[in-house]
């Protein structure tokens, strides 16, 4: 039986964006502080769940809500189960959109919103293909669970719990990350520096801040000192800001400087694909006479951090043949004269080296600062799946057949789903040639890969499962 896979789509494009509109509008950032008994991670995931489980079941899928947390839409019967790993929350919006992140709308055949690539696009694209096969009646041999996740953006504690409660998928695949297969992750492990709120006698920071998420490169950082003159300051500020890829600004109110960078936001999986607002902040103000903890958290934010991804700057340089290379992105700098500082280290580590080793590294690096660490509970081991697995061979087959490449497994820095399962791998949507815009202002996805995706996720489901 010969499936044009492509035509499916076309013949369902309309609802397919439909319904991804009515998804991106939703603004399903986690946010605890507003949380209930009912929607745990704050109403925005949970409406975003709950609206996704609606789509499926007006679809005649079998549904599952679980705890507000998580859930799952159901298909086929056997003793194998296929998962498909999406999930529903997305990163804060942060400065610097053209267009309202949370309403939808297609410019050059691109549609512009927070979750259009990540994962909402995806996400859609990948329940259509489930969908297509649906509707075709096609017969299969295992079942499918497209299970559902509202926090992965930050501590997975949906999908954990989900996988806790419920059976785990046989196999899975993820379509959170990039074509053409992803069948390996690095570790991923958060540190923060904390630094007391001191100052010394002649420059002083009043308060710096930067960053919204660990995974995400900062955009944005502010910073309030005082005992510097304008005039002195100004000229340096204007030169520095010319030399480099940011803008800035600088005003004096009350006797204070306010200076505020803005740089460029990226997914935390390659920090050199962003600009790093904080450290440049730091680097320009470090040639200043700051004293106490002030002049520390400066200092490593500039010496031992600022454009140094790979973490030579803090001692950690390292690189795996087949994972590749370490990677640090510092994602989130405070200071507040009188109380404290923190700076919080984003690593994506190969096999070779763990958490232990990289605390050890960074505990030399502090050592005469009076710094303390505190590694983030949510610490995650490296992932690596066979190439000659069958999901990897299956996947690979049908994106290589649909788009007549002749690509390989890779292994990225990015942390999804997939490495939750044994057999789980990551699976697009973003195609080698199209600019990755995750965690940024102005995400978009190009309609033609959104088609093209589900086409491929539909073929794929099906010579999984039949």
């Amino acid at each position: 039986m010969s499936i044009d896979w492509k035509l499916e789509v076309e013949k369902r494009k309309e609802d397919l964006l439909a319904d991804l509109f009515t998804m991106l509008k939703i603004e399903s950032v986690r946010d605890e502080s507003i949380a209930t008994a009912e929607a745990p991670l704050g109403p925005g995931p949970k409406i975003a769940l709950d609206k996704f489980l609606e789509i499926a079941e007006r679809d005649g899928f079998e549904t599952l809500e679980l705890d507000g947390l998580a859930g799952h839409i159901e298909f086929g019967e056997g003793d194998e189960t296929l998962g498909v790993l999406a999930h529903v929350d997305v990163m804060p919006a942060g400065k610097g959109w053209d267009t309202d992140p949370f309403e939808p709308v297609i410019i050059n055949d691109r549609i512009y919103a927070r979750g259009s690539s990540d994962d909402k696009g995806p996400g859609i694209a990948a329940y259509y293909g489930l969908k297509i096969i649906k509707e075709l009646g096609l017969p299969v041999s295992k079942k499918v669970r497209f299970i559902i996740g509202t926090d992965e953006e930050s501590s997975w504690r949906g999908m954990t719990h989900y996988m806790e409660k419920m059976p785990k998928p046989d196999f899975a695949f993820s379509p959170d990350a990039f074509f053409p297969i992803i069948n390996g992750e690095k570790g991923i492990a958060s540190i923060e520096l904390k630094y007391a709120g001191t100052n010394g006698d002649a420059a002083k920071l009043i308060s710096f801040e930067s960053g919204l998420r660990t995974n995400m490169v900062p955009r944005d950082a502010e910073a309030v000192v005082e005992g510097l003159a304008l005039a002195d300051v100004e000229p340096a500020f204007a030169e520095f800001v010319a030399a480099n890829p940011i803008t800035g600004e600088i005003v004096e109110r009350d006797g204070q400087l306010f200076l505020s960078v803005i740089g460029k936001a990226a997914h935390a999986q390659e920090p050199r694909l962003g600009e790093n607002a904080g450290t440049y902040l730091a680097t320009f103000l470090n040639q200043f006479n700051f004293g106490g903890a002030a002049a520390n958290f400066i200092k490593v934010a500039s010496e031992n951090l600022h454009g140094d991804s790979r973490a030579k700057g803090l001692g950690l340089e390292f690189t795996d043949e087949i994972m590749g290379d370490l990677t640090v992105n510092p994602g989130i700098f405070k200071f507040v004269a009188g109380e404290e500082g923190s700076i919080t280290l984003n690593f994506r580590y190969p096999k070779g080296i763990d958490v232990q080793e990289i605390l050890a590294g960074l505990e030399k690096l502090v050592a005469p600062m009076d710094v303390t660490l505190t590694l983030d509970g949510h610490a995650q081991e490296p992932h690596y799946v066979s190439p000659e697995d069958p999901i990897v061979k299956t996947l690979l087959g049908v994106y290589n057949k649909q788009t007549g490449s002749n690509e390989t497994g890779k292994v990225v820095g990015g942390g999804t789903y997939g490495r939750l399962l044994e057999r789980g791998v990551a699976f697009g949507a973003l195609f080698p040639e199209t600019e990755n815009t995750m965690h940024q202002a102005n995400e978009y996805m190009p309609l033609s890969d959104l088609f093209r995706s589900a086409a491929i996720y539909a073929e794929s489901i099906y010579e999984l499962i039949k």
